[in-house]
């Protein structure tokens, strides 16, 4: 009897204890870090700046509360439209295929040697400046402007060209229709100019995981710091 109420006691010890423990855990302050991670992992106990790159640190969270938020499509979406594309694989998606990721969106040709090449570096940059642990939920697309030219064969070539082959980056071929249809989506004005050559607007679009445009940056080689928060704001 006597052994009986010592394991009685002990269990009901060790409940406390877990219960205890568990109610600790739920009282955990909020950590904070860089979106970029200027000192890798360090955190911060409150709010402010990072004090290297200025950005404001963000709330982490804990990683069975992250998830892409997958519902149903506003009438705002890219989702809505119905175009169909080839990717640099040559696979045949529609824009909806890529719903579920947040989406940084540009408009090129791979025969331009002016704009472009600058529109290319600073997706690179944006794209290197996204903390690793983000990176599978962020898709970087690059929609040519020139369809006729740019084949998924050459978007392929141009891709592993500039060092852009990764899973994280989609080239898109569409038609003429598709492609001036999502220009005026994305309010990019282009002009063919001459057989090779066109003029275009230098936008860079970010959107969420439903395909609603949260943020756009305007220019080449401008500063991407609001680019990339905004990013980070809409990414698990």
């Amino acid at each position: 009897m006597k052994s009986l109420k010592h394991i009685t006691f002990i269990l009901f010890a060790l409940f406390m204890l877990q219960n205890c423990n568990s109610g600790k855990k739920d009282q955990t302050a909020q950590v904070y870090q860089c979106p970029i991670q200027c000192k890798g992992s360090k955190t911060y106990n409150e709010t402010g700046s990072c004090p290297t790159c200025k950005m404001d640190l963000q709330p982490i969270e804990n990683s069975s509360e992250k998830a892409i938020d997958d519902g149903p499509i506003s009438e705002a979406s890219i989702f809505n439209l119905t175009s169909t594309w080839h990717t640099e694989e040559n696979e045949s998606i529609q824009l909806e295929n890529l719903k579920g990721k947040t989406l940084v969106m540009v408009m090129i040709y791979t025969s331009c040697k002016a704009a472009c090449p600058r529109l290319v570096a600073d997706m690179r940059n944006i794209e290197a400046k996204i903390p690793d642990d983000k990176i599978e939920n962020i898709q970087f697309i690059m929609v040519s402007i020139d369809p006729e030219t740019d084949t998924p064969e050459k978007l392929k070539a141009f891709a592993i060209e500039n060092l852009m082959d990764g899973a994280q980056w989609t080239f898109l071929q569409g038609t003429e229709s598709g492609v001036r249809e999502f220009a005026n989506v994305l309010s990019v004005k282009y002009k063919e100019i001459s057989p090779i050559d066109f003029s275009h607007s230098n936008i860079i679009s970010v959107f969420d995981a439903k395909g609603e445009l949260v943020h756009q940056q305007e220019g080449l080689g401008v500063d991407n710091q609001a680019t990339i928060e905004s990013i980070l704001k809409v990414t698990p």
